[in-house]
């Protein structure tokens, strides 16, 4: 599988590139001095993505007070090193989240007719790449006969459900 080249690439080109965002996780000196998201008080969800190879993840902050997660998801595969790549690259930054907020992405693994990758059980979603995050089972996200990964890439936080089907489709044209 080609994600460890794919995924240096990436960190690479995110490397040289601006921060930027939506409004929500812009960085501010104000954002930038908030604490990061305790694991226990986000909930994050997967479900099926409309399409044979996506998934669509959303976070939600139960805790009481404003705090920030990695504003690119961390995605991850059963047995599989790397994570998805961001669409557009993008380098890690805050995202803000305010009690209650929800953001929303969406995941592109690979279409299951593919010849070329991996066929995993399960992905892993974290809100944070200090989190270890909630495994969720090929079935629950839509892909019964398991995952197909090959460069799997996902879109940055996003405001609503619409925003992030739209930005992935936006990414891959």
């Amino acid at each position: 599988m080609r994600l460890g080249s794919a995924l240096t690439a990436a960190l690479t080109v995110a490397a040289t590139l601006p921060l930027t965002g939506t409004a929500a996780s812009a960085t501010t000196g104000a954002t930038s001095r908030l604490a990061t998201c305790q694991e226990k008080a986000l909930s994050v969800h997967a479900a099926p993505g409309g399409q044979r190879n996506a998934a669509r993840i959303d976070v939600v902050n139960n805790g009481g007070r404003t705090c920030v997660v990695d504003r690119i998801p961390t995605i991850t595969f059963r047995g599989l090193d790397g994570s998805a790549e961001a669409v557009p690259p993008a380098g890690s930054g805050p995202y803000e989240l305010s009690p209650g907020e929800r953001a929303y992405a969406a995941v592109r693994t690979a279409d299951p007719a593919a010849t070329e990758g991996h066929v995993v059980g399960s992905l892993s979603v974290a809100a944070d790449p200090s989190h270890p995050g909630v495994t969720f089972r090929a079935a629950a996200v839509g892909m019964p006969e398991g995952v197909h990964v090959w460069i799997p890439v996902t879109t940055l936080w996003q405001e609503s459900r619409a925003a992030a089907d739209s930005a992935l489709a936006d990414a891959l044209g």
